[in-house]
């Protein structure tokens, strides 16, 4: 695991052993010994991971993370704050100003170093959401990266998995008014509830008589629909390999009983607020996929999905000895429509047309707006005499029904030519396939118009 991490410390000494440990796990260092350098170190340079010292004069590591964390060039990159104080306050002040950990002088080796590969794999797992995103177009990720989750009043959804009633009646407690509490007594029984319902976190005690807590995170992280939600382990003193173990695993956090209340909803908020971060990056990134591949006036795949895809069905279709057909749609005298009723009033016909030729298609049929007036619907397992068939359906429902536009509603006829090809036996190819298609149309279309042309050959 390769990662660039910045140590940030007043005291060279300081700065010198955390240097050699992260040398020695072949992490590349970066140093600062005041908190204005360090925020010009983040903003210029790849940094995956902040180790920030809180005792620092003029600014104190409480006032750099927080300005980190407020400015969407930086708030993604994780801080883990370093310091002498060991009072549960100054740990949830960190939290506060938006540290992802906080750790007490002297650190263990062991600690700190899972904690630095959980927040590597964290970070990088952001970087590529966010790389995704902001390579795509009509997002608005400025915007998006600039939203503060962690101040939406939206109560978190959460799961508590521990046998033990009188630990789940104080953590209940603690987060009365804080969180929507969900209670799982039994881990097996746990793991489907977490699995079938949308938490933003799940918590799990290590205190179960018959059952290994990790073995339950494990499942938890091998399964898709769990695996990246945020997992806090709720752990006893003199469990520190465990947790260590459990970090090298994949848990986001853990906290140590007696469990103290403010530093538990910080914990609990800081987890949060990052799941909803990357989460809103994965919607983003996933809209812009479909933005992509959607015609957004007919909300049809449009062609690039179709040079795509087209290319996969016919490969499905002659490897497996299936029929395939093909039909190509063109609106009758379409151009007159718009200069007549401007385009307004032929987007509307080509809105009302999309929405009859989908009703009168399967849903595993492809149809796909190719450009302007023209329509594509690639039919896989269909013979060319039941697309024929269909393609005949399809012209009725368009010229039977006038089309309404405008604000009055008036009412105009609208007509449309289709040609039909299919997938022929022996040697074909897709560009023939289409070509055969807009061969037939182009005959329907001469032909007098709002017709069915099938091409066999």
């Amino acid at each position: 695991m390769t990662a660039r991490i910045l140590v940030v410390d007043d005291i060279p000494a300081n700065v010198r052993l955390l240097e050699v440990r992260l040398l020695a796990e072949y992490f590349e260092v970066l140093t600062a010994t005041n908190g204005p350098d360090a925020i010009e170190t983040c903003e210029n340079g790849k940094v995956d991971v902040v180790l920030l010292d809180v005792m620092m004069p003029d600014m104190d590591g409480f006032e750099v993370c927080r300005r980190l964390k407020s400015d969407p060039a930086t708030s993604h990159i994780p801080v883990v704050m370093i310091t002498a104080l060991d009072q549960v306050s100054d740990r949830v002040r960190g939290l506060e100003a938006g540290a992802d950990d906080f750790l007490t002088k002297p650190v263990n080796d062991l600690q700190l170093m899972t904690r630095v590969k959980s927040l590597v794999r964290l970070k990088s797992l952001t970087d590529e959401l966010r790389l995704r995103a902001s390579t795509t177009r009509n997002i608005g990720i400025e915007e998006l990266l600039s939203r503060n989750f962690a101040s939406e009043d939206t109560t978190p959804k959460v799961l508590l998995i521990d046998e033990r009633k009188s630990s789940v009646e104080r953590i209940q407690k603690m987060l009365r008014d804080r969180a929507d509490l969900d209670i799982a007594s039994d881990p097996h029984a746990g793991f489907f509830q977490a699995a079938e319902t949308p938490y933003e976190c799940v918590m799990i005690s290590t205190a179960f008589a018959d059952f290994d807590p990790l073995r339950l995170c494990s499942q938890l992280r091998s399964l898709d629909r769990t695996r990246f939600m945020p997992i806090i382990l709720l752990a006893e003193e003199g469990e520190e390999e465990r947790i260590i173990r459990g970090l090298e695993l994949g848990i986001n956090d853990y906290l140590m009983r007696p469990i103290d209340q403010q530093e538990l909803t910080a914990r609990l908020r800081t987890q949060v607020r990052r799941k909803r971060y990357n989460d809103q990056l994965r919607a983003s990134v996933t809209q812009t996929i479909e933005m992509a591949v959607t015609d957004g006036l007919t909300g049809l795949h449009n062609r690039r999905y179709l040079d795509s895809h087209l290319q996969t069905l016919f490969d499905r279709a002659v490897a497996r000895r299936r029929p395939l057909s093909v039909m190509i749609t063109d609106l009758d005298r379409f151009k007159a429509i718009n200069d007549t009723y401007g385009h307004d009033g032929g987007d509307e016909v080509l809105r009302e047309f999309a929405r009859r030729l989908r009703k009168n298609v399967r849903g595993i049929d492809l149809a796909c707006r190719f450009g302007g007036e023209e329509f594509v619907v690639v039919m896989p397992d269909t013979e060319g005499v039941v697309a024929e068939k269909v393609a005949e359906r399809i012209r009725a429902e368009i010229a039977q029904a006038p089309f309404a536009i405008g604000p009055d509603g008036k009412t105009i006829e609208v007509t449309v030519s289709v040609g039909v090809s299919s997938v022929l036996k022996g040697v074909d190819t897709v560009a023939a396939l289409m070509k055969r298609a807009d061969l037939a149309l182009y005959e329907a279309k001469s032909g007098g118009r709002n017709r069915v042309v099938a091409k066999a050959a």
